[in-house]
C-alpha cells in the first residue's frame, strides 16, 4: 500500500505542493514502489511509446528504443545515445555581454562578462529551455549527470534493466 496517492505524486512532479504538503514527503518513509509509479505518470504525459528508463533532467528522459538507450525530450526530439552530452546538440544562447546580462540581471547584479558567460540551451525541436550553465568563457561543455542504469535497477531495484 502507497502511503502517497497518485494525484499528490503528480501534483510533487509538478512542483506544485506547498511547503506543508512537502515536508512530510522528504522526512517521511518513500514507498518502494514510488519510482515505478513516477515512471508511469511520466510516460502518460508523453505522446511517444519508448519506455522512459529513467527521468535525467526536467523534460529529459533516458528511453529504450530498438536496443538502444536514448536522450529524449518532452516533444520527441531525440539527442542520442544518454553516454553523449545532449548539450551538444542543443541551441544554444551565450549571454556574454552586459547587455544581454542585464536581461536577466540588474545593472551591477550579474556577472562580468569577462569572467563568466551564462549558456543556456534549448531543445532544438520544441525550444524548451533545458539548462542553464555560468562559466568562464571558453569552459567546456558541462555533462551534468551519466548515470549506469543497470546497477541502478539491479542494486536499488532490484531487477533486471530493461532492454539489456
Amino acid at each position: 500500500m502507497s502511503s502517497l496517492d497518485d494525484k499528490t505524486l503528480e501534483r510533487l512532479l509538478e512542483g506544485e505542493l506547498t511547503w506543508n504538503e512537502l515536508k512530510p514527503i522528504i522526512s517521511g518513509r518513500k514507498d518502494k514502489d514510488r519510482f515505478e509509479r513516477v515512471l508511469k505518470i511520466l510516460q502518460e504525459k508523453v505522446s511517444w511509446k519508448e519506455q522512459i528508463l529513467l527521468p535525467l533532467h526536467e523534460h529529459l528522459y533516458i528511453v529504450s528504443k530498438e536496443g538502444q538507450r536514448l536522450v529524449k525530450c518532452d516533444c520527441g526530439h531525440e539527442f542520442g545515445d544518454y553516454k553523449e552530452n545532449w548539450k551538444l546538440k542543443c541551441r544554444v544562447r551565450v549571454r556574454d555581454t552586459l547587455a544581454t546580462i542585464e536581461e536577466i540581471y540588474p545593472k551591477y547584479m550579474g556577472c562580468d562578462p569577462e569572467w563568466e558567460e551564462i549558456r543556456e540551451y534549448y531543445c532544438p525541436s520544441c525550444l524548451t529551455l533545458l539548462d542553464v550553465e555560468v562559466v568562464p568563457p571558453g569552459y567546456p561543455v558541462i555533462f551534468n549527470f551519466l548515470p549506469d542504469i543497470d546497477v541502478f535497477y539491479e542494486k536499488w531495484l532490484g531487477k533486471k534493466a530493461p532492454d539489456k
